[in-house]
């Protein structure tokens, strides 16, 4: 009965709308980022079965995955950092811990994420440019040179050479006395995006596939504290997809890393405590709040049903968010403070568990001290004075906020079935399938700008004339320079005879079903190098070819 009264009133309150319509007509982009057309009004009429809402704490976990959420502790303010040499970026780390930085983000630079030293030909130009250079243990005990480990939580953002960097952050805490089972922190470890969005692999997917499975499996014995994979939607959303598609492809990468990792006779009730996920935050709040939301509820009932796990933590799908890199603009870039304030309220009001907000000159270049203290100050003001982080879930109920969640749930799990049916994530990556979803996505948002369907505030409309050259950080060439050199030095100092030892055993252990997790700790510890390491395992395992989508 009280629907029925509702939707009565409903439909008499739509036909007096229209005829003011025809007096006063809307105007504006009126289409979520798939393209379907946003409602007028929302009412209950259009929020489906409570329980599907249900609790904080509680299956599906759609309001939060704890109880009492930012009540309890507030979500780890972690901005991402990384450039120049280990000792500049060194600096950078502890200007932004005194600045108040609950957890550590690093950024490597190209050719560390690609497994080549910064003396090889391939680094020519690279070195530190879009995060620290390092190439052995000696970099790494520079880059956290007066940080304990046994008292931050440190986040990794390496994918080709995850083993390596965490088998060195594994060695750095053993010097500083910390062992291996209390170090914090995570690695993206997430290959299959780098397949689809990123580019930053080496292996082909199947000996990529069995490294991560090495990771989980040594961790799971080893470091029950680190999360050993966060599944990265971020740089999926940053290719182009629309927000349905970066829930329905991460998620699918997911699905992918747990089916391998069960086939390697992992527990999902145990590595699944220690996933995570990475998301975008982008400009409609409204949306990217339901888009949290439902990618919480589906991974619950995507680990329950499907892979008939009992464990309520392993669950829970928890993840960090980065602010949008490819919204901001190099024109009126002081704009971009107010698109970071909204994409992080967003990110907040969905129950994020951490948080990297990016500075207002990333368009320009990396950014300096000043625009890194006031992201940072954009979630402090967030946290201790909007008020929002007073009470769990507070757009919970919202009639809007419930439908789109139910919305971008159903399209999301449309893909999953149409990958599922192709044989899985790598067929569909191999297939190209994805790649291409993400670039007809693309182009249609490009169309939409370029024919002021959709404004860009600064860009295609609210234009104005900029004469003022910006103070931007710039990495000095000499500083690649003097990288080299000390590689060279170090190369010279190490015992070489040992070097080659530990490459000689992890050669044979890659041809074997052996966990390289140990032999590359082995390599490490007598300074092997990220180059090293990584051209041994190349010999083993050869290099993937990018097919061509057009």
């Amino acid at each position: 009965m009280m629907d029925e009264s509702i939707k009565k009133s409903y439909e008499e309150w739509e036909k007096q709308t229209e005829s003011l319509i025809k007096k006063y007509p809307e105007e504006g982009n009126f289409k979520t980022t798939w393209s379907d057309e946003v409602k007028r009004l929302y009412t209950p009429l259009d929020v489906g079965d409570y329980s599907q809402i249900g609790f904080p704490g509680e299956f599906p976990y759609t309001r939060g995955v704890q109880n009492t959420m930012y009540r309890g502790k507030l979500w780890t303010m972690r901005q991402y950092a990384g450039f120049g040499t280990a000792e500049e970026s060194n600096k950078r780390y502890k200007y932004l811990l005194e600045q108040g930085q609950s957890g550590l983000s690093i950024a490597f630079d190209l050719p560390t994420q690609i497994g080549y030293d910064s003396d090889d030909p391939h680094s020519l130009g690279e070195v530190g440019k879009v995060g620290v250079a390092i190439d052995s243990l000696a970099d790494m005990e520079t880059l956290f040179d007066g940080i304990p480990l046994d008292k931050v939580s440190t986040s990794m953002t390496i994918n080709a050479t995850a083993s390596i960097l965490l088998a060195m952050y594994i060695a750095v805490g053993e010097k500083q006395g910390v062992k291996r089972d209390k170090l914090r922190g995570t690695i993206q470890n997430d290959i299959l995006k780098e397949y689809i969005a990123r580019g930053t692999y080496i292996y082909p997917p199947k000996p990529s596939m069995r490294i991560i499975n090495n990771i989980f499996e040594f961790c799971s014995k080893e470091m029950p504290l680190w999360n050993t994979i966060s599944v990265s939607g971020y740089h999926i959303r940053e290719a182009g997809a629309n927000a349905v598609q970066e829930v329905a492809f991460t998620i699918a990468d997911g699905i992918e890393y747990v089916k391998t990792a069960i086939e390697a006779g992992l527990d999902p009730n145990v590595f699944g405590k220690r996933l995570s996920f990475f998301f975008a935050s982008h400009n409609n709040l409204l949306e990217e709040v339901a888009k949290f939301r439902a990618a919480r509820r589906m991974w619950a009932k995507i680990m329950k049903e499907r892979f008939n796990v009992k464990d309520p933590d392993a669950l829970k799908l928890r993840f960090h968010t980065q602010t949008s890199g490819s919204t901001l603009t190099a024109q009126q870039p002081e704009n971009n403070i107010i698109r970071v304030t909204i994409q992080a309220l967003a990110a907040v009001l969905g129950g994020t568990q951490s948080l990297h907000t990016n500075s207002m000159d990333e368009a320009l270049s990396l950014p300096t001290e000043d625009s890194v203290r006031i992201a940072l100050r954009t979630q402090q003001i967030i946290a201790y004075e909007s008020g929002v982080a007073k009470t769990v879930d507070p757009l919970g109920g919202s009639y809007y906020v419930e439908a789109l969640t139910d919305e971008i749930e159903r399209r999301a799990f449309d893909y999953i079935k149409r990958i599922d049916e192709i044989g899985g994530m790598i067929n569909a990556i191999e297939s190209g399938y994805v790649q291409q979803e993400i670039s007809n996505s693309a182009y249609e948002y490009q169309k939409a700008v370029e024919s002021k369907e959709q404004i860009i505030v600064g860009v295609n409309d609210f234009v104005i004339e900029e004469k003022n050259p910006r103070k931007t950080l710039k990495i000095d060439d000499a500083l690649e320079i003097k990288q080299i050199e000390k590689l060279r030095s170090m190369k010279s100092k190490r015992d070489n005879d040992a070097v080659r030892e530990k490459l000689e055993n992890l050669e044979r252990a890659a041809r074997t079903s052996e966990n390289l997790m140990y032999p590359i700790i082995d390599a490490v510890k007598v300074y092997a190098t990220v180059g090293e390491i990584s051209n041994t395992l190349r010999k083993v395992f050869g290099e993937y070819k990018e097919s061509v989508i057009f």
